[in-house]
């Protein structure tokens, strides 16, 4: 029932989205794309509308009680209510899309889901101040929708379809509110406590650490207490534990603590992952290139490669400007009694401005660059422009994985080929 932020800061992230419609590689598995917000895909997910479903048929119920004259076209009603009240979970995740717009946090999309909505924010905040900002806007925006609701109440006949649907939208984002705020990670609340112990500590990684076990705890105490917090008042009745209803209370109540369990270990998971990006050094991990000329025999650009210890190739021009990287797949599938034969320019791949890589780059910005721009090998620049070598992806990926295997480990440069 409210947002999460076990997407906002995968290691993939700071893309900004792209001017065209075209679907990303990220965006796959989002659900039914239903428009753009300021840029920004919302999606939602087919787990939404069975809680669709769920709220039409359980709002259904109530309204057969409060006005049994609209007898079946209370179902329609109620599946207004549904709509209306994901409509508020939008506006929410809205909020923390714009105060992440404002400070130049890209957001990957929107998806509205089973319980609530998520905001795909791909970079951390930088100070623990516009963390805290970031978090607290969304539940106040349905806390002001409350309150817009309350006041439509004020203006209309209750127990009537108008007073009624007020009325539950008035409490479903008081709710949403509560709910989120929340002081454990994934939840909103979760993210205020980590930027107000970050600011304390000084440390994001303090922050995260103590936000995501606050948040493992709520996940008990949600598992224990939900359930008996539905049947306050009736503990004496033996029969108020029993039936569809405290099955119904129970099975709620251990999806939302696994959410929120499952949400707070993700968080420090990545936390602890973010602390390790910095092994990934583009300057490190860089091969060293030999310039050729396109028509230059494969065997030939082979010999001086090893002649001097490099371990990539790259074609240029006849007055040194890089042209295209050679394929290190393209060498292994040619055989060796062919090689003097086959000119490397046809090997090569063109060269793209995406596959110029700073040769400072680190950490999230490094697999940002890369990702952002997918290929085999990068010619990493100097800031001057000057060719400092060649990265291979492949590489990268085995230094991200030695990290996270060895924290303390640095990432080993790969020999010549």
């Amino acid at each position: 029932m409210g947002d999460s932020d076990s997407d906002r800061t995968p290691p993939s992230g700071d893309r900004q989205i792209p001017e065209n419609e075209q679907e990303r590689p990220g965006e796959r598995g989002g659900g039914f794309l239903m428009g753009r917000v300021f840029g920004v895909p919302v999606y939602v997910a087919p787990s939404w509308f069975l809680v669709a479903a769920l709220i039409t048929w359980f709002f259904g119920n109530q309204l057969d009680r409060v006005l049994p004259e609209l007898g079946g076209a209370r179902y329609l009603v109620s599946l207004f209510f549904a709509v209306a009240f994901y409509a508020s979970v939008l506006v929410h995740e809205l909020a923390h899309t714009l105060a992440a717009v404002r400070f130049d946090l890209p957001v990957r999309r929107i998806q509205l889901q089973f319980f609530g909505g998520v905001s795909e924010i791909e970079r951390e905040s930088q100070t623990p101040g516009r963390e805290f900002v970031l978090a607290a806007v969304g539940p106040l925006l349905s806390l002001v929708l409350a309150g817009v609701f309350y006041l439509g109440m004020l203006v209309v006949e209750s127990g009537t379809v108008p007073g009624v649907l007020l009325a539950g939208l008035m409490i479903s984002n008081l709710i949403v509110a509560a709910f989120n705020l929340l002081p454990g990670l994934p939840l909103d609340g979760g993210i205020m406590l980590r930027a107000v112990v970050w600011k304390l500590s000084g440390s994001p990684m303090t922050g995260t650490v103590a936000a995501a076990w606050t948040g493992r705890l709520l996940a008990i105490a949600v598992l224990v207490g939900f359930p008996l917090i539905t049947h306050m008042g009736s503990v004496t009745d033996r029969d108020s534990f029993t039936g569809l209803q405290s099955l119904t209370d129970a099975l709620l109540a251990a999806i939302l603590a696994a959410i929120i369990w499952t949400g707070a270990g993700n968080s420090l998971r990545r936390a602890r992952l973010r602390e390790r990006l910095p092994a990934l050094n583009a300057r490190a991990l860089t091969r060293r290139a030999v310039p050729v000329a396109a028509e230059t025999p494969l065997s030939e650009a082979l010999r001086r490669a090893n002649d001097v210890g490099a371990g990539a190739l790259v074609v240029v021009d006849g007055q040194g400007a890089p042209l295209s990287l050679v394929r290190e797949a393209g060498i292994a599938e040619v055989p060796e009694h062919r090689r003097p034969w086959v000119p490397v320019g046809s090997l090569a791949q063109v060269l793209t401005d995406g596959m110029r890589v700073p040769a400072d780059l680190t950490g999230e910005r490094l697999l940002d660059r890369l990702r952002a721009t997918p290929a085999t090998e990068y010619l990493v620049v100097e800031e001057t422009g000057e060719i400092y070598g060649v990265l291979s992806s492949r590489d990268v990926e085995r230094a991200f994985i030695d990290a996270m295997a060895r924290p303390g480990a640095s990432p080993r440069p790969r020999s010549a080929p």
